[in-house]
């Protein structure tokens, strides 16, 4: 007779990889579906090296790139633009753009940036937003979003094969489409054009 323990074990184990992702048993449906077809999509990244590694450092980066623009271009394809991303500096280390979210046909954009940390790729980025900092209890500290339990140890599993492409898929993408409306139903975040005719009539 199994045990209940013995039941959670099962589901921990691995599944097969989809598209040449691991995902463990219980983080299959963490993500919706368009989500993880989309990750599956994503190139990913064989060079296992981070800031500190010199000329390797530089092919990852190649990859990285190469990552980024397939994984625009499928979303511009799918009219589903969302992001501008580039590296802030010669080293790569320091990363700037552009994200935005539509809710009842209204466009939000925010600052995005990230470092990348001195352990990556073992160590995945923390995307932050400033302008929402202390806006959502789903924010840590500087506009740094929270992630989902289970984005550690899927971004684990998949070291080195998952890069910044893969971060912003799988742990900006599904924050910004469930904190967003949230965030301007309740006033805490106004539209540009909304900002714009209320400070001028103060």
């Amino acid at each position: 007779r199994r045990t209940s323990l013995s039941r959670a074990h099962e589901n921990l184990r691995p599944v097969n990889p989809i598209g040449g992702v691991e995902f463990p048993g219980l983080v299959m449906d963490t993500w919706d579906p368009t989500t993880k077809s989309t990750l599956t999509q994503i190139p990913l990244l064989s060079v296992k090296a981070g800031p500190r590694d010199g000329g390797a450092w530089t092919q990852r980066l190649k990859e990285e790139y190469k990552a980024l623009i397939t994984y625009t271009s499928m979303n511009k394809s799918k009219d589903n633009d969302w992001f501008r991303i580039s590296a802030a500096n010669p080293e790569g280390t320091r990363w700037t753009g552009k994200c935005w979210y539509v809710h009842n046909l209204l466009k939000y954009e925010f600052d995005l940036q990230f470092d990348i940390p001195v352990t990556y790729p073992a160590t995945a980025p923390e995307i932050e937003l400033p302008q929402l900092d202390g806006k959502t209890q789903k924010m840590y500290r500087g506009g740094k979003i929270c992630l989902t339990v289970h984005f550690k140890p899927l971004w684990a599993k998949n070291c080195p094969r998952f890069g910044i492409a893969h971060a912003l898929c799988l742990g900006l993408a599904p924050w910004l489409a469930a904190e967003i409306p949230i965030l301007v139903d309740s006033g805490m975040v106004k539209h540009k054009d909304d900002a714009a005719s209320s400070a001028e009539s103060s």
